[in-house]
């Protein structure tokens, strides 16, 4: 680190500031990660005070070699930290002035810390957002696989965790990719929002300067600039939003994880999890247990907390900069790791499991799931739906009582009941008949399900291609 660390607002003061006050405002160690975004600003904000005649071709010139060697820094962990000088911003000046000296000086022309961080910090959420976008492809690509290999593999459908109606697995991956897709829609349609440079509103009301802010924002690939210089400084719904559709999404890979961890458990066995992705116990030797799933459903109480977070540091803010806002980072920070880990965790628990075919196929056949169906049956017996499923209702009703399935009910026992059923009954009592019956647009019938796969494959080319 330099000598000179003198704060670049001191001018004002005549005192020293407090080690313990100079320590609880410094954001250094939290904003470190912003480097790179900030050096990249400072190069676009310096071309753009050559293009209008504040840094001559030569100052612009040290100006970017000075940038390189600071980033060289950065990347190689050379760069201390000092807790005076605040932040990255002040730390990257810092460096800037003790290589090229005076000339450095001149490249906050036209700028604050203000639009700086804002800058920044934007540039960081728009990179989020595509990692993100394409940690949920990749787990999108895994559930498709899984949906084909059993697209025709039975497993009891719940309702209330109890069984409800047969389905197919394949099915269920389909239901867990749409999930994900409209996870995918909410972070692209964000993305617009996010990309707008505020760099040039100054601390909060523009500049006297000519700024040519369009060439700023086209130089760092923003789709255009914010439209109020006070609104640029104080905006940070965008990270509000990358925080409220994280949580929604780790809202769905809580729930994928929980049904995983109740098929995985002892008592239900539908699939199977390899070694790779479980733990044992300390004291049990038999146990096996899905943690990476526990952890990831764990986790989603931190990312909702970080959406409380920075919706509490805005609520009732007032406009323009405040120092509030230097709690925005840990929040946004902790947010984006935490997705993007339970996305890859996700996706390799999915990558390290297999369905127990015949176990679930089983379990399907428990709980009359097949009433429903014969409910249906009945219907298109010319039976009124209310009155078929009474009917239904008592037909199981005497079946338990008789500790039968309904398909191991006879011919003269179904009639005793409902005198419209017929010998055609038990063709509509198996699981299997059942699946193949559910033939409506988003059904669980095998063609269904591959429509359904043919369409997410579409999505998923579509998405690559862009």
């Amino acid at each position: 680190m330099a000598k000179n660390t003198k704060k670049p607002w001191q001018g004002r003061f005549k005192g020293q500031t407090n080690k313990f006050v100079e320590d609880f405002t410094s954001s250094i160690n939290v904003d470190y990660r912003l480097a790179g975004y900030d050096i990249l600003g400072s190069e676009a904000h310096s071309r753009m005070l050559n293009s209008i005649g504040i840094l001559t071709n030569s100052e612009l010139k040290k100006v970017l070699a000075a940038l390189k060697k600071v980033s060289k820094k950065i990347s190689d962990g050379k760069m201390s930290h000092k807790n005076s000088l605040e932040d990255i911003h002040m730390h990257i000046e810092n460096e800037l002035i003790s290589i090229i000296g005076e000339t450095a000086k001149k490249i906050h022309t036209g700028r604050s810390r203000n639009d700086q961080v804002a800058t920044d910090m934007r540039m960081y959420v728009r990179d989020e957002i595509l990692t993100v976008l394409d940690s949920i492809n990749i787990l999108q690509k895994t559930l498709i696989k899984l949906a084909e290999k059993y697209s025709k593999s039975i497993i009891p459908g719940f309702t209330h965790l109890q069984v409800a109606q047969p389905v197919t697995f394949g099915f269920i991956m389909m239901a867990w990719f749409f999930m994900l897709e409209r996870d995918k829609e909410r972070f692209t349609m964000s993305f617009p929002s996010v990309n707008l440079c505020p760099l040039g509103a100054g601390a909060l009301s523009g500049s006297s300067h000519k700024l040519n802010r369009k060439f700023v924002a086209d130089f760092l690939m923003f789709d255009g600039i914010t439209d109020n210089a006070l609104d640029s400084v104080s905006d940070r719904d965008f990270i509000v939003e990358f925080i409220s559709n994280s949580s929604l999404l780790m809202s769905h890979l809580s729930r994928f994880s929980e049904e995983i961890i109740i098929w995985n458990s002892t008592m239900y066995d539908f699939v199977h999890l390899d070694d790779k992705v479980c733990t044992g116990s300390s004291i049990m030797p038999q146990k096996k247990n899905p943690d990476v799933l526990e952890l990831i459903r764990g986790k989603t109480g931190s990312v909702y907390g970080q959406l409380v977070n920075i919706l509490t540091i805005m609520k009732a803010q007032p406009f323009a900069y405040n120092r509030d806002n230097q709690e925005d980072k840990p929040a946004l920070f902790d947010c984006g790791d935490t997705v993007i880990k339970c996305l890859e965790a996700m996706n390799i628990c999915l990558e390290n499991l297999k369905l127990n075919i015949n176990v679930a196929k089983n379990s399907a056949k428990k709980g009359y799931s097949t009433a429903t169906d014969f409910a249906d049956y009945l219907v298109r017996k010319d039976v009124p739906f209310r009155d078929a499923h009474e009917i239904v209702g008592k037909t199981v009703s005497y079946a338990i009582s008789k500790k039968l399935d309904l398909n191991e009910l006879s011919i003269k026992e179904f009639k005793s009941i409902c005198k419209s059923v017929e010998d055609d009954i038990y063709n509509f009592l198996n699981i299997e008949g059942s699946v193949e019956s559910k033939k409506t647009p988003g059904g669980t019938s095998e063609k269904e399900v591959l429509k359904q796969i043919k369409k997410a494959k579409k999505l998923i080319n579509e998405y690559e291609k862009n």
